[in-house]
């Protein structure tokens, strides 16, 4: 399969390898093997990954054949929302990681879906992220969904390219939101200085959206709910801290000293929506808050 992208003005001056890592459904790892196997080429040549891309340039590349997955499947159990022979749709807990990396090579959404998939997950994010199309942070709960073959993980990767899935994320945030709804479009990025962190970053950023609104007032906290119109690594943590209300319990863009003990940040993907490949029918899910959260929200009710 032969993938084609056009370097909008947005992206001009970025590095190839981050471009189609943001651009696209395929890994960064991923792209940098092909990248080094001079297999991307720009404009007809072929570039590493340090390549400097221009407005307008035309960037193409073969993707290869899956690789058999070396991942070892695991008896996890699963809170299964959905499931059918294209997709599975995943109550992911709080505590696991989506899938393996350097010090997660067990234990991970990905050891489990393979256990109970067997061979039927898409190949097209390559060994380590069989299924995978996109992912929530470790200490994030809520839905995520997986693929059963590469016609569906190309038709939800499309979707989410352009932003028509329905996410909307439940959020307990720092303070006391001066408007009841409220938009941040504010592009994002990886952080200058800390590359395990990202930021806000108007030059080499990448478009981002997020819409709130207030659910209830506590006081020093707010509890709200988040509809992406993207997807960012760690959007709405970064989004609702560049305005002064990060997340309860995020220890990477709010304070050090949390006052609750909640195991990283207070966020659940509560609705996922999208078209069925298959059907092409609308199709919508939830999941319950976690036990945590909602004990946490009647602590603060209670206060």
């Amino acid at each position: 399969m032969t993938e084609e992208y056009t370097v909008p003005e947005s992206a001009d001056g970025e590095r190839v390898d981050r471009f189609l890592a943001s651009e696209g459904e395929y890994s960064r790892s991923f792209l940098q093997k092909l990248l080094k196997a001079g297999k991307v080429l720009v404009n007809d040549a072929a570039v590493k990954s340090s390549c400097r891309l221009e407005a307008g340039d035309s960037i193409t590349f073969e993707v290869p054949e899956p690789e058999d997955v070396s991942i070892i499947p695991e008896d996890i159990p699963l809170d299964i929302v959905y499931e059918d022979a294209s997709v599975i749709l995943v109550n992911k807990p709080k505590g696991m990681v989506v899938h393996p990396a350097p010090g997660h090579y067990t234990g991970t959404l990905v050891n489990a879906l393979m256990f109970h998939c067997g061979d039927s997950l898409s190949g097209i994010n390559g060994e380590l992220r069989p299924g995978i199309v996109h992912r929530i942070d470790r200490d994030t709960t809520g839905i995520i969904i997986a693929c059963k073959n590469d016609a569906a993980h190309r038709s939800i990767a499309g979707q989410l390219k352009e932003h028509s899935i329905t996410r909307r994320y439940f959020a307990i945030v720092r303070g006391n939101l001066k408007d009841d709804t409220g938009t941040v479009d504010a592009p994002i990025g990886r952080h200058p200085t800390d590359r395990k962190k990202m930021s806000i970053n108007t030059r080499h950023g990448r478009e981002a959206v997020t819409h709130y609104k207030v659910l209830e007032r506590f006081g020093d906290y707010t509890y709200i709910t988040c509809r992406l119109e993207t997807g960012r690594t760690h959007q709405i943590r970064v989004h609702m801290a560049s305005i002064g209300h990060p997340l309860l319990g995020d220890t990477v863009y709010g304070p050090e000293k949390q006052p609750f003990s909640t195991e990283g940040q207070v966020l659940h993907a509560g609705i996922l929506g999208f078209i069925h490949p298959e059907t092409g029918e609308y199709m919508e899910f939830s999941a319950p808050l976690p036990e945590y959260f909602e004990k946490l929200l009647q602590k603060l009710r209670n206060r």
